[in-house]
């Protein structure tokens, strides 16, 4: 009968040990890659923010971290499939090479593809959404919103709530997206008049919830960025809509927004 390896007959070698120690470490790492693989199929995923259209809630590079599990409100961030081609000219994440993708298949890495958008919800469906009071906020269900603690401010001064006037109430199965950076966002207001691909103008306008990855519920990186992203106080003020969600867009008025 031959010996065991590492008895005294046959002591282990410091070539074993190293050939031990690196299986060990395969099976570590190759266990890590599944268990990200799973947490990104099934509870959440990271992606990059490329664009200042939710400045400064979340800033160019910015890394997030978006659920899968938690239903949206309105009032969350969240992260969208493009929807009818809003991204038109939009900043893109600079794209990976084959290890990066992979790693961000796997779910190592943050999401750089160009089909996702991240907007705030304004209207759920059935909201009734207009731009603006006598104020210059913007209502919900008649409710207005205090928009200071999340709108873009610069030098001193806050971006109004929205420069393009709007009435609307939102579809069945469909959300009312703006971005916090006002100015620099095409959200909803710009494509109110856009041929939609699946059922003609305005419905292009309204994200479908089933585009929704989830709401993203922290930034995990630069660190000092690092922090939980909230619905904001004032989104509990509005009131349920009065009546059930249309089957199609209401557009009460618009001004050709966004040019």
């Amino acid at each position: 009968m031959s010996a065991k390896r590492g008895t005294e007959d046959n002591p282990e070698t410091v070539g074993d040990k190293i050939g031990s120690l690196l299986k060990e470490l395969l099976i570590v790492v190759v266990g890590a890659l599944i268990i990200a693989f799973l947490i990104r199929t099934f509870l959440g995923q990271m992606f990059l923010i490329p664009s200042g259209s939710m400045e400064h809630t979340l800033n160019v590079n910015d890394r997030i971290a978006v659920q899968k599990v938690t239903h949206f409100k309105r009032g969350d961030v969240v992260v969208f499939k493009d929807p009818d081609n809003w991204l038109g000219d939009e900043p893109q994440a600079p794209q990976r090479g084959p290890l990066g993708k992979a790693l961000e298949f796997i779910g190592v890495l943050p999401n750089t593809s160009n089909e996702y958008l991240v907007k705030r919800v304004i209207g759920m469906p059935g909201d009734h959404v207009k731009c603006c009071d006598n104020q210059g906020r913007i209502t919900v269900n008649g409710q207005p919103l205090n928009e200071q603690s999340y709108l873009y401010s610069s030098d001193g001064r806050q971006s109004k709530p929205s420069d393009q006037p709007f009435d609307v109430i939102v579809p069945r199965d469909r959300l009312w997206v703006m971005g916090d950076h006002r100015d620099d966002s095409a959200d909803s207001r710009c494509h109110l008049t856009d041929q939609s691909v699946d059922g003609g103008s305005p419905m292009s306008a309204f994200v479908p919830e089933d585009d929704v990855v989830g709401p993203v519920f922290a930034i995990v990186a630069p660190f000092d960025r690092a922090r939980w992203i909230h619905i904001p106080d004032t989104f509990a003020q509005v009131p349920a809509p009065k009546d059930p969600a249309p089957a199609q867009a209401v557009v009460n008025s618009h001004n050709d927004p966004c040019g």
